[in-house]
């Protein structure tokens, strides 16, 4: 280049310049770009793009605009570009201030810029963007183009709008693995596993190729839905499919493993994985946390720090702090807490943290001391803090502290029905049936509805889904008897139906009707019936589950000898003749 000086041309400079591209050769771009200039050198449409790709690259943005911002002229690649390089860092305003730009200087957008410009619709007011954005593809007639498709749908689902995604893939006339993992991704994301799981088959029946992402996110829904069946047939899918060891992957599955109650799995995982990111530790910690095994939490977290390849970061410190209480190492809990909070382990105590403590002193029995923590806080305490109280008190019956709690969570919560449903527990146990009255009023005064309990259970690959007093399960005469019999066999070893548990204005013998039917023991019953003697029972309830179910629970895993795994919102229950993994505190 120095020795043609102003003989150098187009062909020269284009291979120069490809060589940078390749190399990320910011140093010797400049030159390139330097000669250009100093020899009176105006570029081609085509050469000026190559600079603006290769600044982009090197993360050298300003130079990158400046280039656009000098250019006489410009083509879609050179807007396209810039956009994207914009968007893929995460400047969704810079992103989309060029695209208006763009249109107003008359050139037309591609597929490529159109299916950029779509992931910087994001923030408050991205789903309005999106949707003009989207009015504008259809009239432009690239709304069937696959990549545009699949970033619409993708931004629909980020959006939380899964029907206006659903409805952009069904309409697209071809799709690829990028579209399919896109919208089960975008159901899976929103907590819709059964829709994800069903979309997933569907689409491998209709002979869909999937990727690590793909299956990264049907191991979300199978999390989610604690289908261990099913999560291993996706397992042994990855393990044919001889796809990489991707980390994102095998971080999903340690989860779905953890989440179906199969720890022995997610250790092998975690064990044999060639490199770990903090999300691997965090999924196994998380895991052994919610098992509420305090030694395994503890006893990784030191051999995380002895490794000392990956930092620890705040949900590490809080899936440890959770395991000390869950497993009743309080005091274990508390020095890992405290030198958080003098700096030794690098990161920031956030509010959650402080919740943990909460938890943990309250798990304890020491209420007075959580109570005390909670004021000296450095933070407002969050209702979930206050609940967390709360739910200590009724377990130790420290009626003074939970009747204070109780009320400010009615203020800070009116609508969460939880709060009156433990709060009224709090006052029966203390024979306090006026208040207990009083506050069912105020449920109905404000119209206070709890949401609706439901629990499943996995059974030759088919979930079996039971609501509360269900009358829809092909087999539910079958499961109520079973219910009926079962509670008959469990009061003559010592069961007594909770019937604090029921808030329901009813005489005795309604409440322990009411409580029969609730889901869990549906789900309890149905798996008695449906699978043999000896295999554990695994359920999940989308809600925390209630006394009464829990104390059935134990006396199903004592009676009939079974291994039961109950998980609910909070935890996992591991039932193992009629103990309880969480010591009857959750």
């Amino acid at each position: 280049m120095a020795l043609q000086g102003p003989e150098m041309r187009f062909d020269g400079y284009d291979t120069l310049l490809n060589e940078c591209v390749n190399q990320r050769a910011i140093r010797e771009g400049q030159r390139v770009h330097t000669h250009m200039i100093k020899t009176s050198y105006l570029p081609p449409i085509y050469l000026r793009n190559r600079l603006i790709i290769l600044y982009c690259k090197c993360e050298s943005l300003g130079d990158a605009r400046e280039v656009l911002d000098e250019m006489p002229e410009r083509n879609v690649v050179s807007w396209t570009a810039m956009i994207s390089a914009y968007s893929q860092r995460g400047y969704a305003s810079e992103a989309l201030n060029l695209f208006v730009q763009m249109l107003r200087s008359g050139t037309e957008p591609n597929e490529f810029t159109f299916a950029t410009v779509l992931t910087s619709c994001i923030g408050s007011n991205g789903l309005n963007l999106g949707r003009q954005v989207h009015s504008f593809i259809i009239k432009t007639s690239f709304e069937s183009h696959i990549y545009v498709g699949s970033s619409l749908l993708d931004m629909y689902a980020k959006a939380g709008q899964i029907h206006e995604a659903r409805g952009v893939f069904e309409s697209l006339p071809e799709r690829d693995v990028v579209s399919c993992t896109a919208i089960i991704s975008g159901y899976a994301q929103l907590g819709l596993d059964e829709e994800a799981l069903e979309l997933f088959r569907r689409l491998q029946m209709e002979g869909m190729s999937s990727n690590y992402v793909t299956y990264a996110s049907v191991l979300t829904a199978l999390s989610g839905l604690a289908a261990l069946d099913h999560g291993k047939q996706v397992h042994n899918h990855v393990l044919r499919s001889e796809l990489p060891s991707y980390v994102v992957l095998q971080n999903s599955l340690i989860d779905m493993y953890s989440k179906c109650g199969s720890l022995t799995y997610s250790r092998r995982i975690f064990d044999g994985m060639p490199e770990r990111t903090v999300i691997s530790w965090n999924a196994m910690l998380v895991g052994y946390s919610k098992h509420g095994m305090g030694s395994q939490v503890v006893e990784l977290f030191e051999l995380m720090r002895e490794e000392n390849r990956v930092k620890p970061d705040r949900v590490t410190i809080l899936a440890v702090i959770s395991g000390c209480s869950h497993g009743g190492m309080e005091e274990r809990g508390l020095e890992i807490f405290y030198e958080m909070e003098n700096g030794k382990l690098g990161v920031e105590p956030e509010i959650e943290h402080y919740g943990c403590v909460v938890d943990l002193l309250g798990r304890a029995g020491q209420v007075e001391e959580a109570f005390e923590f909670i004021k000296k806080m450095p933070f407002e305490p969050t209702a979930a803090i206050w609940g967390s109280l709360l739910g200590a008190c009724r377990v130790h019956s420290n009626i003074d502290i939970g009747e204070s709690v109780g009320h400010q969570l009615l203020e800070i919560e009116p609508e969460n029905a939880g709060n009156y449903v433990i709060l009224s527990n709090l006052y029966a146990s203390a024979g306090r049936w006026e208040d207990v009255r009083t506050l069912r009023e105020l449920m109905k005064e404000k119209a206070v509805v709890k949401e609706p309990g439901r629990s499943w259970i996995e059974h030759d690959q088919i979930l079996h889904t039971f609501h509360a007093s269900d009358r829809a399960h092909p087999r539910r005469e079958e499961v109520l008897a079973k219910v009926r019999e079962l509670s008959v066999k469990f009061k003559e070893v010592g069961y007594v139906p909770d019937l604090s548990c029921v808030l329901h204005d009813v005489d005795e013998e309604q409440k322990e009707k009411m409580l029969l039917g609730h889901s869990e023991k549906l789900a309890l019953a149905f798996g008695l019936i449906a699978t043999p003697k000896g295999v554990p029972v695994r359920v999940i309830k989308n809600l925390r589950i209630c006394v009464d179910c829990h104390n059935f629970a134990k006396f199903v895993s004592k009676v009939n000898g079974r291994v039961v795994s109950l998980r609910d919102k909070n935890r996992f229950h591991r039932i193992v003749g009629g103990i309880c993994s969480c010591g009857d505190y959750w």
